[in-house]
């Protein structure tokens, strides 16, 4: 079949680049209209017409049946499909384009509070570090992140989302399991503060894995290293994939190799040689009383 190039575009966060080739069907002006969850995935995404790389990463081929594969370099789909799943793959790529130049995406909050760089770590359970972020930041922190946190090589947040929540879900990525997206703050809170942005790169001084629920009674524990890499890597891994398992009746490809995740766990070895804290608590309030133990 010789399908005609509709076009070419590239998408960077920080210094990491893809490009993207869509050929067949309908002309279009981009390859995602919406850039929201982009953004929200991993902080700051940007669109430029001008190609500089040499080969695409992604290849959508809007005509035929519905099908996506990956060869170890080229994601390919193939067929009519929604926004969604190609979204959730240019997140993917553009994480591991990010990782190889020294920049690890942290599905994780951050906050500077009492000087200090504090990240609210979404590790296996994932419950609270939003909830975290926003009660700090009502006590007079400052907000560095959101849903994502970038940290470079040396440990530093050099990065980070500003939104607290994805507001709209696109075809492709719906769940009914999932909250309103401000119903955790008109229950705990009443109403969203609001915040100053910390926009400086910081060193990440501490690392809390909060566990917010209504049954719990505080307490506050220091994490051995085990525990510390098994959360960060959980933490880590949410952009690869790796839970995310089906696209419109398709598994997701494997995009993650195992020298990649070897050099993962060596630097989550190196990053987790700090001060790390699980904490349970009933409700946000609960939760940065204990952290204030602490700081």
């Amino acid at each position: 079949m010789n399908e005609q190039l509709q076009l070419s575009e590239e998408m960077s966060a920080e210094t990491a680049r893809l490009r993207v080739d869509v050929y067949g069907g309908q002309p279009r002006e981009h390859v995602l209209e919406d850039l929201n969850f982009l953004n929200y995935r991993l902080a700051d995404v940007r669109i430029s017409p001008e190609v500089t790389l040499s080969e695409p990463d992604i290849v959508l081929h809007q005509d035929g049946d519905k099908a996506i594969s990956y060869d170890g370099r080229t994601m390919t789909f193939r067929g009519p499909w929604p926004a969604g799943p190609i979204q959730k793959v240019v997140v993917a790529l553009l994480a591991l384009r990010m990782e190889a130049k020294g920049l690890h995406p942290f599905h994780a909050s951050a906050v500077r509070y009492h000087g200090k760089t504090v990240m609210f770590l979404g590790g296996e359970s994932n419950h609270g570090k939003s909830m975290g972020q926003i009660e700090a930041c009502r006590r007079g922190a400052l907000l560095v992140s959101t849903e994502t946190t970038v940290v470079d090589t040396s440990g530093r947040a050099v990065k980070g989302s500003k939104e607290p929540f994805i507001k709209k879900r696109t075809e492709g990525t719906e769940r009914a399991d999932k909250a309103a997206p401000e119903a955790g703050v008109a229950k705990f809170f009443g109403g969203m503060p609001t915040w100053e942005v910390y926009t400086e790169p910081s060193n990440v001084d501490v690392v809390v894995v909060p566990a917010i629920d209504g049954n719990f009674d505080p307490s506050l524990g220091e994490m051995i290293p085990f525990e510390r890499q098994f959360q960060t890597l959980h933490s880590l891994q949410n952009y690869f994939l790796l839970n995310e398992l089906l696209a419109a009746d398709w598994p997701m490809p494997m995009v993650d190799t195992e020298p990649l995740r070897r050099a993962r766990a060596k630097w989550v070895t190196k990053f987790s040689d700090r001060p790390y804290y699980f904490v349970r608590a009933a409700n946000p309030q609960v939760l940065l009383d204990e952290v204030d133990k602490i700081l």
